[in-house]
């Protein structure tokens, strides 16, 4: 999967239409310029090409304020609903998702109703439960040392304390939600607003 598909339908579909800067308004204020391509020309890439692949729809509202081309907002298609929650739960239940595709998973768990979240998160920890077991079984010795590997006894030491940290985040977050944390899709009204009334973002850069 693309973290920027995720991260651009996910910033679209929260503001149920939005321009290019606004979407890359909101990414850039998450940070996600600096923890994965979500850069301002493979944002607006991401636009246009699922607008062609019938994600999404392109609207002309209104002349630039540049003198520029009309400004062009996006709004999702079903078929772009159908894609963009394919690539949450995706992003949410592998065990060896890439750090960005997680990130933007979780960045956007609340459009999912709370079970179904707990239950995609109780299946990424059984996966790297089971990821964890793999490797021990056929890396690590009987005695639990991998010394007689050398420096590539690292990587398996690498994989083991990962599988064990993400599993023990994981199960953490599991805890949260089942104790009611953040407010989840149909359990009321959220704001869509990524930024205190009022606040310039700083990280936008001028439009």
């Amino acid at each position: 999967m693309s973290a920027i598909r995720l991260l651009v339908l996910g910033a679209v579909r929260q503001h149920g239409r939005a321009h290019g800067y606004q979407v890359r308004n909101d990414l850039e204020f998450w940070g996600a310029h600096e923890w994965s391509n979500a850069k301002p020309g493979s944002i607006y890439h991401a636009l246009k090409q699922m607008a062609k692949q019938g994600l999404m729809i392109a609207h002309d509202v209104a002349p630039s304020t540049a003198g520029g081309p009309p400004r062009t907002e996006y709004e999702l298609t079903e078929a772009g609903q159908v894609e963009y929650f394919k690539l949450l739960r995706e992003a949410l239940v592998r065990h060896d998702q890439k750090i960005d595709e997680l990130t933007a998973g979780v960045g956007f768990i609340v459009d999912l109703p709370r079970a179904e979240a707990i239950a995609l998160l109780k299946e990424r920890v059984a996966a790297l439960e089971q990821w964890r077991a793999e490797v021990t079984r056929h890396w690590m010795p009987p005695d639990g040392g991998s010394d007689e590997w050398g420096h590539i006894g690292e990587i398996m030491k690498l994989w083991v304390d990962s599988s064990d940290s993400g599993a023990e985040w994981t199960r953490g977050l599991i805890k949260r939600l089942e104790g009611g944390a953040y407010v989840m899709a149909g359990e009321g009204k959220r704001s869509v607003d990524v930024l205190p009334e009022g606040a310039k973002n700083p990280y936008a850069a001028s439009e």
